[in-house]
């Protein structure tokens, strides 16, 4: 079995009366493609914001490669080896797509002599060559989203976090940055954890599930496994869907 790569341990996080996370514990083993499932309020996005402490938890550990993550500053997070996107695009306004790409590049854990060179084959590995030079803040919202996977991905990271990619796009661009998700798992055997509303997609995509409603993790297991188990119907898919993603199999 993969070594644990991550490791969160009773987890826990309040916003004065909200207890948005409840001593929430999984481990994610080097190699997987790990998805947290839940309807919206349920602590997915403040979970990702506590494995890289742009906020702190209340309780409880995370640990990143056996190393406690606990007063680490997010920008160090990133030299530790966890890049991550976020569910709203934020480019970098007035920098083309290379040079958003090339922010990205500056840790040390890129060492490489020629960055430019090896930003463009991020962009091309993401679709996006051809606008390399194109301003940022003129590029479709499917190209938003390939920029934060390659500006994520040239932080050369262990662990990519992704946090809906798929928020916004339509059918054509959900199979492509499906595809591409896919293929960077399998070339670069990076370990990936993702938050995702798209059910049928994320199911095909993903190896396990973590469930949370409510802040707290309601079950755990195999794409088939998390369909069919009551709590999350409760919670989340519902019937229909849960039909749906049966007869879509």
């Amino acid at each position: 079995m993969s070594s644990v790569l991550l490791e969160v341990d009773s987890v826990d996080k309040r916003f004065g009366g909200l207890h948005a996370v409840k001593q929430v514990s999984m481990q994610i083993r080097r190699g997987e493609i790990v998805g947290i499932l839940g309807p919206n309020g349920a602590g997915k996005t403040t979970l990702f914001n506590m494995l890289t402490n742009f906020i702190p938890p209340d309780n409880g550990r995370v640990l990143f490669n056996g190393q406690s993550l606990q007063g680490v500053k997010p920008h160090k997070i990133v030299t530790l080896g966890i890049a991550r996107t976020f569910q709203l695009c934020r480019p970098f306004v007035g920098l083309s797509v290379l040079e958003n790409v090339l922010v990205g590049s500056l840790g040390p854990r890129v060492r490489h002599e020629d960055l430019g060179e090896r930003a463009i084959q991020l962009l091309k590995q993401v679709g996006l060559e051809a606008k390399a030079h194109t301003p940022s803040e003129l590029l479709s919202y499917g190209d938003l989203r390939r920029l934060e996977i390659a500006r994520a991905l040239a932080a050369e990271p262990e662990l990519l976090l992704l946090d809906e990619p798929f928020a916004g796009l339509g059918s054509s661009e959900i199979e492509a940055i499906s595809s591409l998700i896919r293929q960077l798992h399998a070339e670069k055997q990076l370990t990936i954890l993702l938050i995702e509303h798209k059910l049928r997609e994320f199911m095909q995509l993903v190896s396990r599930v973590i469930a949370l409603d409510f802040g707290e993790v309601i079950a755990e297991g195999s794409p088939a496994e998390i369909v069919a188990h009551p709590r999350v119907i409760e919670a989340y898919i519902g019937k229909q869907t849960e039909m749906a993603v049966h007869h879509a199999a």
